[in-house]
């Protein structure tokens, strides 16, 4: 594979949009799908279509988590144009190439699951209605369906789950969102604001402020030609690493209770409060929101955060732990998670999973240590890996991550920077301009992309929560197990319907 055929990038490295090599379709084809072939170390980290002119620009960016490069090749291809899939030689783009479809009426004549996505006010086919989603079906009268959803018993996002069923053994799970498509995507466009963005940033998914929002600043920084300071960064770093010991630590209370074991479920949880708790003292909002600006930061971390955080990290410590060593050594909690949603190496690549869901069967996916960012090239990140791809590796992730976390806020807190009083500042993105920003939410890899035109203009905002890819992995996982198991399998790994849906 000759890399001079892409336009090799950086995490939040700008470049100019007519830098963007252009090939005919079948040849942009060939090149991204057998980019694939050659390694596990690469991926698809985005890949989007959008209008030009008559026209539909694709573009398509692939890592190589080896090189720490992005590379990046466009087509472009006429509206309701009959193509060659992507996904009929790589599973990998199959929710990419069903969007492009559904936005643009790009018809995929070998595509295997051509079904509408999102169900986004602007899409190209306005007479598809959710009400009539072409559900997968078999006809056998040894086989059932179990229907759950979108409404649902506990107080969630709506999401509908269709389930194929012999007696109690699940066959196939399809699962379908788009019930709260807000076009988040378009309003980054028509919002001109630097506030309102990052407010819609915040709003993405409401268990990863820092991380969407992160992702937003670094770009929009990166646009504009700004250089945020060590300050910036540091703070960054921390929130992250805080919202990932609060959600990991509210996950392993959920998976407590969708086994029934109560005390487990009462310890995380009361757990994870002082965490969201010490956010609210630092910014005045238990998930953050507020504290990640472009420019500045109207909080800064000051000598009593500094102390206060530290108790808050000595009293929650030794009572997780040895949380943590009761769940993980009681034979009962043990058997529901240990072989129970399994999925093997060879299907996480080729679903194309990333973060906790790639880490938990050996695919070492974490933009932290790949195309790292704030501060991560001075931590030395180590991916967490575990080998067995079932609930009880994903939640064996989350106590160890929490535990890593622990340990880098603590490297942190020895060397706390100063922080200057915040100012406004100006920022003038650069024209006719493309930049990819890569953040390591506690999901997973979270990716915003950008294009402005010949004044600086916001053209296209493109957001991808790793929702994205790994809802498909649930689906895969839940199979042969019995419907009494989703639950778990569910939880194990909590994904996201508002970061689908956006």
């Amino acid at each position: 594979m000759k890399t001079t055929e892409y336009l090799t990038v950086k995490n939040n490295q700008v470049i100019a949009l007519k830098d963007i090599p252009e090939y005919d379709y079948d040849f942009f084809l060939e090149l991204n799908t057998g980019f694939l072939k050659d390694t596990p170390a690469r991926h698809c980290v985005n890949y989007f279509g959008y209008a030009s002119g008559h026209d539909v620009k694709l573009i398509c960016c692939m890592a190589d988590d080896d090189t720490h490069l992005i590379y990046v090749s466009s087509s472009l291809v006429g509206q309701a144009a009959h193509l060659a899939s992507f996904t009929a030689q790589h599973p990998n783009f199959e929710k990419f190439e069903r969007e492009i479809h559904e936005h643009f009426g790009i018809f995929y004549t070998d595509h295997p699951w051509l079904k509408p996505m999102r169900y986004a006010h602007d899409r190209a086919d306005a007479s598809s209605q959710i009400a009539n989603y072409p559900f997968y079906a078999v006809e056998s009268e040894e086989l059932h369906e179990v229907g759950v959803g979108p409404i649902h018993a506990g107080i969630i996002e709506p999401g509908h789950f269709r389930f194929i069923c012999n007696g109690e053994q699940i066959m196939h799970l399809e699962i379908q969102l788009g019930y709260q498509h807000r076009g988040i995507e378009q309003l980054f466009l028509q919002k001109k604001k630097l506030l309102e963005r990052t407010t819609l940033a915040e709003s993405i998914t409401g268990d990863s402020v820092v991380s969407h929002t992160t992702a937003f600043v670094n770009l929009w920084e990166s646009l504009c030609g700004f250089t945020p300071d060590h300050s910036l960064m540091w703070s960054r770093t921390v929130a992250s690493e805080l919202e990932r010991i609060a959600v990991h630590t509210g996950d392993l209370a959920g998976i407590c209770a969708d086994m029934a074991y109560q005390l487990g479920e009462s310890v995380f949880g009361r757990l994870r409060t002082p965490i969201i708790n010490f956010r609210q003292e630092w910014c005045g909002n238990r998930f953050a929101k507020g504290l990640i600006r472009a420019g500045k930061i109207n909080y800064p971390f000051t000598a009593e955060l500094v102390e206060r955080l530290q108790t808050v990290l000595n009293a929650y410590e030794p009572d997780f732990d040895e949380m943590a060593q009761q769940l993980f050594s009681l034979s009962s909690a043990l058997s529901r998670m240990e072989k129970t949603g399994i999925l093997s190496y060879e299907q996480l690549l080729e679903i194309g999973t990333v973060g906790m869901a790639a880490r938990m069967n050996a695919l070492p996916r974490d933009i932290r240590s790949s195309h790292p960012y704030c501060l991560y090239d001075t931590i030395d990140h180590q991916p967490i890996i575990k080998h067995h791809g079932d609930v009880y590796s994903r939640a064996q992730i989350r106590r160890l991550e929490i535990k890593q976390s622990i340990g880098y806020i603590r490297e942190l807190l020895k060397n706390v920077p100063e922080f200057k009083k915040p100012t406004e500042q100006t920022f003038v993105p650069k024209t006719n301009a493309f930049v990819l920003s890569l953040v390591e939410g506690w999901r997973g890899e979270i990716c915003h992309c950008a294009i402005t035109d010949a004044k600086g203009s916001l053209v296209v905002y493109k957001i991808k929560d790793p929702s994205h890819h790994n809802w498909m992995a649930l689906a895969q996982a839940v199979r042969n197990n019995d419907i009494s198991d989703f639950p778990i399998c569910n939880k194990s790994f909590n994904l996201s319907y508002s970061g689908h849906d956006l």
